[in-house]
């Protein structure tokens, strides 16, 4: 394949007494005229190899069909209203609706109502406490900017906004609807030049007037990259603020009692731990933390008496365990009146429900009912009631919800099914053990096609492997139609993830970041080892933090797989941070301003890592140009080094989407998008269909 001219730069920079060679450099900018030339090129390249691949038309029908299937959000209850989101099969994406106490049902946002183009997408919402407002937030183009509205539930009106710069902002409504606290970034012209995406706030709003006239409550002379948080006690008398710089696994935190001085007092500051506080109805302080419990606790304390805000003075309800992870937590009445907790605990990537009385004094009983799958979260009235709402998916059911009730604790009913467009394939799942190079065992799903025994057999593996993030089942078209067609889709719960608490998490980052790597190889090692294919059939998949670990796989071990497709990664992780939101993931990385971890990074960053005349398998990098998270530059520069470097005949090719950005899209770009990668992988693993 004859590939698009990129000069290389002779360009060595020294930091910290490292050579480290940059030939690239000028694929970081892309109003350059030679990366417009490249990208252009590298466009028409991309497009005419994958139109010529076989299955592409096979794909892009089976997937319309998978992908158009529904999806159903957990509720949100306020006042008797039902809120959740829900996209049925033809619809680009979901709509928020209210079901109302007599159990009809409106339409409160539609995001192709605001933009046929498809382009604008619902970030996030919360209602009132009366459930007669409703905060909601809106992006176009995929850069994430969350305009902040609200409008009257009953009559539909518009009462506020748009409200700018509300990027990644909660949202915690005061009793009335009248007031929130919100978090919104300073205005451009006040922070340092490239720093736009940082120095948030902790503002609180009237509903109807000028957001330059809020409140501030909290945040002047953080760092730039910090977060925050905000949560109200139904009553208005409570705020709770948390703070974490960038994606680090630490936060801190504040409680007011907005019934006397309103000022914010510590509750947790400058620990090395996550805790998450909130009064509920009971008016207690409840905790659910990792301090001194990596896989996470909940406890009770007296907001009122600071005295027992201490981690010694925390009273546990759902103590630590040893064979799960707590993930998620809802208060409901038992049967006698009893105050009672709803618990998720996550088991070696699969989660569990289980009953535990809130006074302490332990499991009241198993929700045995729940099959084999994900729990995308649980809630409940927070005024009361027995009942609560499970979301749940599994490899092969979209997202849908559960009721339960404490009446029956150890049943769960169906509330509400997501509808599948066409017949979804049946599927067996394997779950299996690889053994990393430390000898750290690493989990893995194994899905196939049931009944069909034949082996090897074209796999997909696919990975992430950080951030704290649990690849726990559920429904993946992608992933279904792989299989359909007669491969096989494995999936390896990393170190760096959280499928075993914050351990776990940290055996995978910073210094120890190449554990990841290496449970990913050793991952696929296995897969060949126990016969489901071969390394000439093997391809690795990976997106976003995911997308480094492919690149840094298919850089240190270009023998594994045939196949790669690298997402929207990071790449470059020398310079990783002075682009889109990289200066808040350094904790989870390092920095390249520290020697010692500036080692760390060079030690697996895959761009520097490329070795000319190694024979490297195909590599399809796909980029989103909108990204505001993980800049495309990465991509572009990787791929210009590989398709230098590579002596052998398979292809690397650079797949790129305008108006789309690094989460949300329209269904229709999804196909698109899965379509192209799957055929890709098909053609180089040898799976005919």
């Amino acid at each position: 394949m004859r590939y698009p001219e990129a000069p290389r730069l002779d360009l060595v920079e020294h930091p910290h007494g490292h050579a480290v060679a940059d030939p690239y450099r000028w694929l970081e900018d892309p109003a350059d005229p030679r990366t417009a030339s490249w990208t252009a090129a590298q466009d028409e390249l991309t497009a005419g190899a994958l139109a010529a691949l076989p299955l592409r038309d096979r794909f892009a029908a089976r997937l319309a069909e998978l992908v158009h299937a529904g999806a159903v959000g957990v509720p949100v209850w306020r006042a008797g209203r039902a809120f959740s989101t829900r996209r049925d099969p033809g619809q680009e994406h979901a709509v928020l609706r209210v079901r109302e106490p007599d159990g009809s049902e409106r339409v409160l946002v539609d995001p192709m109502a605001v933009d046929p183009a498809g382009t604008t997408t619902l970030d996030a919402w919360s209602p009132s406490w009366e459930g007669d407002r409703l905060a909601y937030q809106l992006s176009t183009g995929g850069d994430e900017e969350s305009r902040l509205y609200v409008l009257d539930v009953v009559t539909g009106e518009q009462l506020d906004g748009p409200i700018d710069r509300c990027r990644y902002s909660p949202v915690a409504w005061l009793p009335g609807g009248a007031e929130l606290f919100y978090v919104r970034r300073l205005a451009p012209e006040l922070v340092p030049a490239g720093e736009e995406q940082f120095h948030r706030r902790v503002w609180r709003h009237r509903v109807g007037t000028d957001a330059d006239g809020d409140v501030l409550v909290h945040g002047e002379g953080s760092d730039p990259a910090t977060y925050f948080g905000a949560r109200t006690s139904r009553d208005g008398r409570w705020l709770v603020v948390s703070a974490s710089v960038g994606t680090a696994p630490r936060d801190d935190v504040w409680l007011a009692d907005l019934s006397g001085d309103g000022a914010l007092r510590e509750l947790q500051v400058g620990v090395d731990a996550q805790t998450a506080a909130w009064v509920a109805r009971d008016g207690r302080l409840w905790l659910m933390s990792d301090r001194g419990t990596p896989r996470w606790r909940l406890a009770v304390a007296d907001p009122a008496d600071p005295a027992t805000w201490a981690p010694a003075a925390w009273r546990d309800v759902v103590p630590q365990q040893q064979d799960g992870v707590l993930t998620d937590v809802a208060l409901v009445d038992g049967p006698d009146g009893g105050l009672q907790v709803l618990a998720v605990h996550s088991v070696d990537a699969t989660d569990r429900l289980s009953l535990w009385a809130a006074d302490g004094s332990g499991r009241a009983a198993d929700v045995t009912a729940l099959p084999p799958g994900s729990v995308s979260g649980v809630s409940a009235p927070p005024e009361g009631g027995t009942t609560a709402w499970v979301g749940f998916t599994d490899h092969s059911t979209p997202p849908s919800v559960l009721r339960w009730d404490a009446a029956d604790p150890a049943r769960l009913e169906s509330w509400e099914q997501a509808p599948v467009a066409g017949e979804v394939p049946e599927v067996q799942v394997v779950e299996t053990h690889a053994t990393s190079a430390d000898g750290t065992p690493v989990h893995l799903f194994v899905l196939s096609q049931a009944g069909v025994p034949d082996r090897p057999r074209p796999t997909v593996l696919y990975g992430y492997g950080g951030f704290n993030v649990a690849l726990t089942p559920g429904y993946s078209a992608q992933a279904l139609a792989w299989v359909e067609a007669g491969g096989v889709w494995a999936v390896a719960n990393l170190r760096g993830g959280s499928e075993h608490g914050e351990e776990w998490h940290r055996a995978g980052m910073r210094e120890r970041k190449q554990n990841v790597f290496d449970d990913f190889a050793a991952a696929g090692e296995h897969l060949v080892d126990e016969g489901w294919t071969t390394h000439g059939q093997l391809a690795v998949m990976g997106g976003s933090n995911g997308g480094l670990l492919v690149g840094a796989t298919l850089t240190q071990r270009p023998d594994l797989a045939a196949a790669v497709v690298c997402s929207a990664p990071l790449l470059d992780m020398v310079r990783y941070e002075r682009f889109g939101l990289g200066r808040t993931w350094n904790d989870e990385y390092g920095t390249a301003e520290d020697p010692t971890e500036l080692g760390w990074l060079l030690g697996y960053s895959p761009y520097h890592r490329v070795v000319e005349g190694t024979a490297y398998p195909a590599v399809l990098f796909t980029t989103f140009e909108s990204d505001t998270r993980v800049d495309p530059l990465h991509a572009r520069k990787l791929a210009a080094a590989l398709q230098h470097a590579t002596s052998s005949d398979a292809p690397v090719l650079l797949r790129r989407e305008t108006s789309v950005g690094h989460g949300a899209r329209a269904v229709s770009r999804t196909v698109g998008l899965a379509a192209d990668q799957l055929t890709f992988l098909a053609a180089h693993t040898g799976l005919t269909g």
